[in-house]
């Protein structure tokens, strides 16, 4: 297996426009997602920007990215771009996927997805998932929730993707947005349209599995900040002052 880790980037998010480049304690978010990547060890690690600004940052502190089409519709689409640039000959065979705003990303949260795929052959995409944090994870529409059929403690199969309210005994496992792909898989995924599952939850990775792709998820201890919005920011900020 010869993985790549490749981090989808843009200036125009819509809660927080021009993210990537956020101080976070001195240090440009995208450079932060950058360097914890790196300390996976999974494969080299590049940067899929959607903007000039992204690439100079980046190149700034001595990594690697690649322009992108501005216009391109989602991450999954900016990485598969940058992966054609970066490795037109296909000797990358699995591409992991790390959102851009999650600066602070355990990297071993990174390599669990590289694993997943290693040892499952069945697996199509791997993602990672963790305990809900509170009761009212399972009736929060901004959580979303992933159905597992569990094969061990740590890992297990998707059966499905939901921001709806879960009922019942068992655990309520927490999706969090880290993706490994086969590259065949990654390949089908953008291709397709979106699917009517992944438009009536607003969930892209219900789209592969309506295409019959299989996906695994990894439980990690915990679960990366994510920055979407000011206060996202403001915690982020808060995180790295007690790292210093």
């Amino acid at each position: 297996m010869k993985p790549i880790v490749l981090i989808p980037a843009r200036m125009a998010a819509a809660r927080l426009p021009g993210k990537p480049l956020a101080d976070i304690g001195g240090v440009p978010m995208i450079v932060r997602v950058l360097r914890q990547a790196e300390r996976a060890g999974v494969g080299p690690v590049a940067v899929a920007a959607g903007d000039p600004e992204i690439v100079d940052a980046v190149e700034a502190a001595g990594g690697r990215a690649v322009m992108t089409d501005p216009a391109l519709p989602s991450g999954s689409d900016r990485v598969r771009a940058a992966l054609h640039w970066l490795d037109p000959d296909g000797w990358h065979d699995v591409v992991i996927n790390v959102q851009g705003d999650m600066p602070f990303v355990d990297p071993k949260a990174i390599a669990a997805c590289a694993a997943l795929l290693a040892d499952e052959p069945a697996c199509d995409i791997a993602t990672t998932v963790g305990l809900e944090r509170s009761p009212a994870d399972r009736s929060d529409p901004d959580v979303v929730k992933a159905v597992l059929s569990m094969t061990g403690e740590a890992r297990g199969r998707a059966l499905y993707f939901t921001r709806s309210t879960l009922f019942g005994e068992g655990p309520v496992w927490h999706h969090f947005g880290i993706y490994g792909y086969r590259r065949a898989a990654l390949e089908r995924f953008c291709a397709a349209p979106p699917s009517p599952l992944e438009t009536r939850e607003k969930l892209e990775q219900l789209r592969a599995m309506e295409l019959g792709l299989s996906i695994w998820a990894a439980v990690i201890d915990e679960a990366p900040i994510s920055v979407d919005n000011p206060a996202d920011l403001a915690a982020a900020r808060t995180a790295a002052e007690s790292l210093t």
